[in-house]
């Protein structure tokens, strides 16, 4: 089998979100699993110099009409947050924790945490939050939040940002296919090609 599609994204991306609802369907459309890898922009952005969207000058005010229009191109429900950016640890956490024992299911939850920020515009960026919407899926609430408090998790997430910038990550989404980095939901026709023929 071919090897599977890596997808990186932050919680508190929208164009991450737009992805997150997509790229399974798209890998599985050409044979593919995928690898779902949360990172922290905020680390990323230490090394990069870049800022939230939000903050910078034109863009920022561009980039909220980009966001809701990119969701609506790709028939995605958002719904812009009332705060924004937030820090993404706690949901992180949780996915890599719930990674380790159940894939699919911490793949569900990565879903499920990305609708209730974009479109419940619920603030993941608290355990508690981030417990309560694992709940919704069978997930016990307190073994959640002490795995977000854990501290073997808290350096499983630092080393899985460190690897994803050794790797070149600087954005999100950012997905891998055999080595070949695309950035930004808006390279989705890019890399449907290139899982459909190859290099180009």
């Amino acid at each position: 089998m071919a090897n599977p599609v890596d997808f990186y994204f932050d919680y508190s991306s929208p164009y991450g979100y737009i992805a997150a609802m997509k790229i399974d369907d798209l890998a599985a459309k050409h044979g593919r699993g995928v690898d779902w890898k949360p990172i922290l922009l905020g680390a990323v952005f230490k090394v990069t110099g870049a800022q939230p969207l939000p903050t910078l000058p034109l863009k920022g005010d561009y980039a909220k009409r980009d966001i809701t229009r990119s969701a609506r191109f790709h028939g995605i429900a958002i719904r812009y947050p009332s705060k924004f950016p937030i820090a993404s640890q706690a949901p992180a956490r949780a996915f890599y924790w719930l990674n380790d024992r159940d894939p699919g299911l911490a793949r569900q939850l990565a879903k499920t945490l990305y609708q209730a920020y974009f479109v419940d515009d619920r603030d993941i960026s608290s355990p508690d939050a981030t417990a309560d919407v694992a709940a919704t899926l069978g997930l016990e609430r307190d073994e959640v939040l002490a795995a977000i408090s854990d501290p073997a998790i808290k350096e499983r997430l630092k080393s899985e940002v460190d690897a994803a910038i050794k790797r070149g990550v600087f954005g999100s989404p950012f997905i891998v296919i055999d080595g070949e980095p695309f950035w930004g939901v808006d390279r989705f026709d890019q890399i449907e090609r290139w899982l459909t023929q190859g290099p180009f």
